[in-house]
C-alpha cells in the first residue's frame, strides 16, 4: 500500500511539474532608443525587456556619435582607443557598400551634414559657400580612414565617422540575434523603422509592415501606407527625403548629402525600401539608393545577389512606383 500511494504521488508531482512550466506567449517591449522609438514583440516564456535594453546599451557605448563614452566618439576626438566587434562589423558592412554605390554611401559625411543644418545640435545655414562646402570635402572620404589592428587610422584628424546610416538596422539585427539566441523562433524587431521579421504573429499569421506613402502636397497631413506587406524571414530598411528638409530661399533641401559633391540630392526619389540579407546591409543600401537617383539605384541592386529595392518616385504631382526586378519574390 505504501509503495502504491508513493507510486501516486510521483505522478502527481510529474504532472504537477508540466504544468507548472511557463507557457510561451507573445511579449511587446516598446520605448525610445538612439533618438527613436522601438516596438519589439516575440514569442517567448518570458519578458526580455531587460535583456533588450542591455543589448542597447552596449551598442550604444560602442557606435553613438551622442554619448562621449563610447568607442565612436573617441575615435572622432582623436583619443587613443581600440574598437570593438560592433564597430568592425558596421566598418565592414560600410566599406563593402562605399565600393559597390562609388562613393555614394560613405560614413564620413558628418561634417557635411552638420554644416547644412541636419546634425542634432546643428542650425539651419542658408549661406553656405561652395569654398566652404569644398573646405569640408578635403576632410570627407571613406579613402582618408583605415582600420588596422583595432584602431581607426586618419590620414586628417578632423575626419569623422557616423554609423548614423547603418545603426537602426544592425541593432535590429543585434537584437534579432539576441532573440534567436534564447530560443525565439518568432519574433518582430522594429527600430525607427528598420524591420527584422521572422516566423509569424501571435495570430499565427506573417508579420505585417506598412510603407509609408510620401505626401507630396500637404506636408501636416497624417501619413498613408503606400503598401502593406505580409512577410516572413526578412530584413527590411527605408530611407525618405519627405520629412526632413527645409527651404534655403526657393530651395529646398534633403538631409540625403551626396558625399562625392558635397550637397543635397536634388533628384525624384522620395523613399527606397530595401530587402537584404542583414538589415544592416538594407539600410546602408537604402542610403545610398537616395543618394543614387532611381537608375543607377536599380544598377547598383541588380550588381547585388542579397538585395531588392523599391522605390517611391515624384514624378510632377504624382508617385510613380520604380522596383527591382527581383522586389516581389524577395518579400514572399
Amino acid at each position: 500500500m505504501i509503495s502504491a500511494l508513493l507510486g501516486v504521488g510521483l505522478a502527481a508531482l510529474l504532472i504537477w511539474g508540466i504544468d507548472d512550466k511557463p507557457k510561451a506567449q507573445y511579449f511587446h517591449n516598446e520605448g525610445k532608443v538612439f533618438g527613436t522609438y522601438y516596438n519589439i514583440r516575440y514569442e517567448s516564456t518570458a519578458d526580455m525587456e531587460d535583456s533588450i535594453r542591455a543589448s542597447f546599451t552596449a551598442f550604444d557605448n560602442s557606435l553613438s556619435m551622442f554619448n562621449p563614452h563610447s568607442i565612436l566618439s573617441a575615435i572622432n576626438d582623436n583619443r587613443d582607443t581600440t574598437t570593438n566587434a560592433f564597430f568592425e562589423t558596421m566598418w565592414s558592412e560600410a566599406e563593402r557598400v562605399y565600393a559597390l554605390s562609388n562613393g555614394a554611401f560613405d560614413i564620413t559625411v558628418a561634417p557635411l551634414v552638420k554644416a547644412f543644418g541636419f546634425g542634432r545640435k546643428s542650425e539651419q545655414m542658408s549661406d553656405i559657400s561652395s569654398q566652404t562646402i569644398d573646405s569640408i570635402r578635403q576632410f570627407v572620404g571613406f579613402d582618408k580612414v583605415r582600420l588596422e589592428n583595432h584602431k581607426v587610422i586618419k590620414s586628417d584628424p578632423r575626419v569623422m565617422i557616423d554609423g548614423g546610416a547603418v545603426a537602426k538596422g544592425q541593432a535590429c539585427d543585434m537584437i534579432a540575434e539576441m532573440l534567436r539566441r534564447q530560443g525565439c523562433n518568432n519574433y518582430l524587431v522594429d527600430i525607427g523603422g528598420e524591420v527584422v521579421a521572422h516566423g509569424v504573429n501571435a495570430k499565427g499569421e506573417p508579420w505585417h509592415i506598412g510603407i509609408t506613402k510620401p505626401n507630396l502636397n500637404n506636408e501636416g497631413a497624417q501619413e498613408e501606407l503606400q503598401q502593406i506587406l505580409a512577410v516572413t524571414d526578412v530584413c527590411m530598411a527605408t530611407s525618405g527625403n519627405y520629412r526632413n528638409y527645409y527651404y534655403d530661399g526657393d530651395v529646398r533641401r534633403s538631409h540625403t548629402i551626396d558625399p562625392r559633391t558635397g550637397y543635397p540630392v536634388q533628384h525624384s526619389v522620395l523613399s527606397a525600401t530595401i530587402v537584404a540579407s542583414t538589415c544592416m546591409r538594407a539600410d546602408a543600401l537604402a542610403t545610398a539608393c537616395m543618394v543614387l537617383g532611381a537608375d543607377e539605384a536599380l544598377d547598383m541592386i541588380g550588381r547585388t545577389t542579397d538585395a531588392a529595392c523599391y522605390l517611391l518616385v515624384a514624378q510632377k504631382d504624382s508617385l510613380v512606383v520604380v522596383s527591382s526586378e527581383n522586389w516581389d519574390k524577395s518579400i514572399q
